[in-house]
């Protein structure tokens, strides 16, 4: 980097954060028109960040339905490369600060990482199941809405000062104040109708919170900032505390240990640390300390000793799915895009479930709920595998 020309990031950085943001962005409106005069677009935005002009723009808020409601801000698919221009750089350091145990976010970890190392702990921790076990889920009530983002740049700046070592950081500094602090409500666009926001808890909603706190969802440095937020959290748990089996997803805490007491011990000194150094609070109705053989609900599953089963809510909505696919057969042939979009939904359902424990429920639900009409048109896998469609097409 040459600080004395004002460069901060280079033209090939910003070309490769276009191409990771394009991966899953490719025919999105926003998209399209950037890319109808790429090169320009590319080095104009290299050419803002550099003289630090960039401000981010507004972005488009919106309710989803699936896996559970929840409020969803996309930002311009300008601003989501500028996101991974960040990110891209920031990263590196983030990984050499993060514990190995937080799944969120990170390149080669995620949700089967996560409920991966569950079944490790409860199996080390028990002794393969022999010995009495218990654990600790925790979640923190509100989480996104109800990080500080002044907090958050005050984090930033202590630990880019700390291991940052390159002559721009007060220009990354720059563009991180300016995504953290800005304030998501100015100039949004609400995208669903307003009656979807009512059943909504407040702490679910930007619009609900006070002036200064909450991360979008939906943005790329959201995830990845929230993930740092709680880093000196995780380090607490496990320096402080001393714990040997914990993990954490986003706000799903899981501590595994042999003592039902000291688990319990931890709750108090867990809810003071998190209310002191992060502004935050468990939520009170999800505490949950029992034995290990009793089962412990984690990211979507429920994790048994050397099981896991897909959750009630997975296996509600790929019920749901079969249902909103059968009313299309109901009164005519589907087109093509309505047969490929029956192919991606199960296929994706399957994919999912074929990470658990679920073989029988998988088939027997696809076998009993399914209408006639798509069993005519697709096989149906007898395994792990996907829906294919049928060589001979519908008899």
């Amino acid at each position: 980097m040459n600080e004395s020309r004002g460069v901060t990031f280079s033209l090939e950085e910003v070309f490769e954060a276009y191409h990771c943001c394009r991966r899953h962005k490719r025919n999105k409106a926003s998209a399209l028109a950037f890319e109808v005069d790429l090169e320009s677009n590319l080095i104009a935005l290299w050419q803002e960040l550099n003289s630090e002009a960039w401000k981010p723009g507004p972005a488009a808020v919106f309710i989803v339905e699936k896996p559970v409601k929840r409020e969803i801000f996309a930002a311009g698919f300008r601003d989501r490369v500028v996101h991974h221009v960040l990110i891209n750089r920031l990263n590196p350091y983030f990984e050499k600060t993060f514990i190995y145990d937080s799944y969120s976010c990170r390149v080669g970890k995620g949700t089967h990482f996560g409920i991966g190392r569950v079944l490790d702990f409860i199996r080390q921790c028990s002794a393969n199941h022999r010995r009495e076990t218990w654990v600790l889920k925790l979640d923190i009530k509100g989480f996104f809405m109800h990080i500080s983002r002044p907090l958050l740049m005050d984090l930033l700046e202590g630990f880019l000062g700390r291991v940052y070592p390159h002559p721009d950081r007060k220009a990354i500094l720059a563009l991180c104040r300016s995504l953290v602090l800005n304030d998501p409500l100015v100039g949004c666009e609400r995208r669903s109708q307003m009656e979807l926001w009512d059943d909504l808890p407040r702490d679910k909603s930007l619009f609900g919170v006070a002036p200064g706190l909450g991360l979008p969802i939906g943005n790329l440095t959201s995830q990845v900032f929230a993930n740092f937020y709680l880093d000196g959290f995780d380090h607490f748990c496990k320096h402080e505390l001393g714990l040997r089996y914990y993990g954490r997803y986003v706000d799903d805490l899981v501590i595994v240990h042999e003592s039902q007491d000291f688990l319990a011990s931890l709750v108090p000194r867990i809810h003071e640390w998190l209310a002191r150094e992060r502004l935050l609070d468990l939520h009170p109705r999800k505490i949950r300390l029992q034995r290990h053989e009793r089962g412990v609900p984690f990211l979507g599953s429920f994790i048994l000793p050397g099981h896991v089963y897909p959750g009630t809510r997975l296996q509600a909505n790929f019920a749901s799915a079969i249902e909103l696919h059968n009313a299309v057969v109901q009164q005519k042939p589907p087109s093509r895009a309505e047969s490929d979009a029956f192919r991606s939904s199960m296929n994706s359902y399957l994919g999912i479930l074929g990470h658990s424990n679920s073989w029988r429920f998988r088939t027997g639900l696809l076998r009993s709920r399914l209408s006639p009409w798509w069993k005519r048109r697709f096989v149906l896998p007898t395994g792990a595998g996907k829906v294919l469609e049928h060589p001979r097409g519908i008899s």
